[in-house]
This record gives C-alpha cells, structure tokens and sequence, in this order.
C-alpha cells in the first residue's frame, strides 16, 4: 500500500490546490476528509502553541492523537514543518477541520 502512496503523491506533484482539493474529496467519504482536516487542524495549532488538551478539546481529538502529531512536528526535516512554512503568514484557516466542497459556495 505505501507504493499507492508513492504513486499518488507522484500523480499530484505539481498539481494546483483546486485539483489536489478535488481529489481529496471524491477519494474520501466526507468522515474521512473530515478526521484528515482535523489533523491538519491539530498540527497548525500545536504550531502556533495551543497546550494539547486545549486542542483536544477544540477539535474532539484523543491525546494520543495530538502527541503523535507533536512528536512528528519536532522531528528534524519534519514534513509538517515544510509543510507550515509554504502557507502564507497571514493564513487564517478553520480550526474546526471544516471546508465547503469543491464548487459550492460558502453562504
């Protein structure tokens, strides 16, 4: 299955974000595409320093959760970290894990 991973990351190397956003949403259920944005959600704020168990309790996440995220935030060439770094300094996103779907429009 990591060799999926590897072809799919592969497949999505320079794509834009609206096809990479796309893609998420037709390879997951909307459950699953939920619990990854929650994810991602606990790793932005256990960058800004939010204490885990506040983030725990804003997002509904095990603590488990949030200190393997935090675990692998640290970690020298953390892929998190890069990942961080590409985002505009102002970049406010949900912290409820939340975005509409491709082309709907928020009301």
């Amino acid at each position: 299955m990591r060799a999926c991973i590897s072809e799919m990351s592969q497949a999505l190397e320079g794509a834009d974000a609206a096809l990479i956003e796309q893609f998420f949403y037709q390879l997951f259920t909307a459950a699953e595409a939920d619990e990854m944005a929650k994810r991602w959600a606990l790793v932005k704020e256990l960058a800004k320093g939010t204490p885990q168990r506040k983030i725990a309790a804003q997002l509904g996440l095990s603590l488990c959760k949030i200190t393997r995220g935090s675990r692998e935030l640290k970690k020298p060439g953390s892929s998190f970290r890069r990942l961080l770094d590409k985002l505009p300094p102002t970049s406010e996103h949900e912290s409820s894990g939340s975005s509409p779907k491709p082309g709907i429009a928020k009301a």
